[in-house]
């Protein structure tokens, strides 16, 4: 297999131009950390971004950033935390539960539309993104969007780019805001409720002013595999508190006075704090090494645990929840289940399920996403055709 490498905008638009007269397909990468996702076609040559690197301008100040596509995540997050700011939607990292290797991109991160526990207060990563660069399927160089939150037109055309996978054009550039880090944060753990009582508990608890920003519960299945075992005994209902030391040691007290009326409280510092949300955002329970299929579900908070009840019913399933209950992280013990576990989700209102991890037998049978609506798929093929007219970016990726 081919792979290029371009250290330049200008480079890749060759490429891609190249491989647009000639037809050939190009799969587009950045670290390809999400390797095996999706139910992309096999193609003869790679176009990968991690040639295109480096910060091209941030002014803390201001709280936006410019990064090139192919820039390691981990140097923009090193870069962030030195002036004491971060990406709010705390991107996951998906290499311990597919078990690739790689460096992930900040391109990859916007591309995939990656986001973290604090996506149900702070938005995904597509509502941090202010501009972008792209090459098109013609090879055209397109700009998108600027460092303000103005121009109109050209937000919609860069969160259409998020979540695209490489299938509407190649990013060199991305511009996103940065806010500030919190100073320290706390966690209050719940033990003892079971799914339905924490998802009652946690409605219950964003009502309050207490500006939550993490909001999980963890069954006994899986409360186990955090914090190395350290968690109380019973199931875990844990929510996070951010944001001046004085101001979360008050809100605190208060969460944990009004969690102790439903089950026994424990409070987290910040180090265990830090790391027990960055277990559940990377998903450590189903990082297990294995190819079990693993399904990412978007439903109304208020379903969540309904949808695993039920499917526990028919199938073998083991999950947690994130987003005050609206993500859910199902494992499978075989097969993927993909038409029990849609026609489940639209029986108790609709959703979205991913499958993120599956052999790739089961991928050649189930989709990986969400089947569109026949009037959204159409718009979606018309998009596709005026980005990529001749069809060369990750084909069969989004289907």
């Amino acid at each position: 297999m081919s792979k290029f490498l371009p250290k330049t905008e200008d480079e890749a638009a060759a490429i891609i131009r190249d491989h647009a007269t000639r037809g050939a397909a190009l799969a587009v990468i950045g670290g390809n950390t999400r390797a095996g996702f999706g139910n992309a076609v096999a193609t003869d040559a790679t176009l990968c971004s991690q040639g295109l690197t480096g910060i091209v301008a941030y002014n803390p100040g201001e709280m936006v950033m410019t990064v090139r596509a192919g820039t390691p995540v981990a140097e923009v997050e090193a870069a962030l935390a030195e002036s004491g700011q971060m990406m709010a939607f705390e991107p996951m990292d998906h290499r311990p539960l597919l078990a690739t290797k790689g460096e992930p991109t900040i391109g990859g991160v916007f591309a995939a539309n990656v986001s973290g526990p604090r996506r149900f207060i702070s938005g995904a990563a597509r509502d941090s993104l202010l501009g972008v660069r792209f090459v098109n399927g013609k090879g055209e160089i397109v700009k998108a969007g600027g460092r303000v939150m103005k121009n109109v037109t050209g937000l919609d055309l860069v969160k259409l780019m998020a979540g695209s996978h490489g299938t509407l054009g190649l990013l060199t550039e991305v511009t996103f805001r940065v806010p500030p880090r919190p100073k320290t944060e706390e966690t209050i753990v719940v033990s003892g409720l079971n799914d339905a009582e924490a998802a009652n508990a946690m409605a219950a608890v964003m009502a309050l002013p207490l500006d939550i920003s993490g909001a999980a519960h963890l069954p006994l299945t899986v409360r186990w595999t955090f914090l190395d075992g350290k968690l109380p005994e019973g199931e875990a209902t844990v929510l996070r508190i951010e944001g001046l030391s004085g101001s979360v040691s008050v809100r605190a007290e208060k969460l944990a006075a009004a969690m102790g009326r439903l089950g026994s409280v424990t409070r987290l510092a910040e180090a265990d704090s830090r790391r027990l949300w960055r277990e559940i955002r990377d998903v450590k329970p189903y990082a297990d090494g294995t190819m079990r299929p693993v399904w990412r579900v978007s439903v109304a908070p208020s379903i969540g645990h309904q949808l695993v009840a039920a499917l526990r019913l028919d199938a073998g399933v083991d999950a947690y929840y994130d987003w005050q209950g609206g993500l859910v992280w199902m494992r499978m013990e075989s097969e993927p289940e993909g038409d029990l576990v849609r026609r489940y989700i639209h029986a108790l209102g609709g959703g979205h399920a991913t499958l993120l991890r599956a052999t790739p037998a089961a991928r050649a049978t189930t989709s990986a996403f969400q089947p569109q609506p026949d009037a959204v798929a159409l718009l979606s093929a018309r998009v596709k055709e005026k980005f990529d007219p001749v069809g060369i970016f990750n084909p069969g990726k989004m289907t």
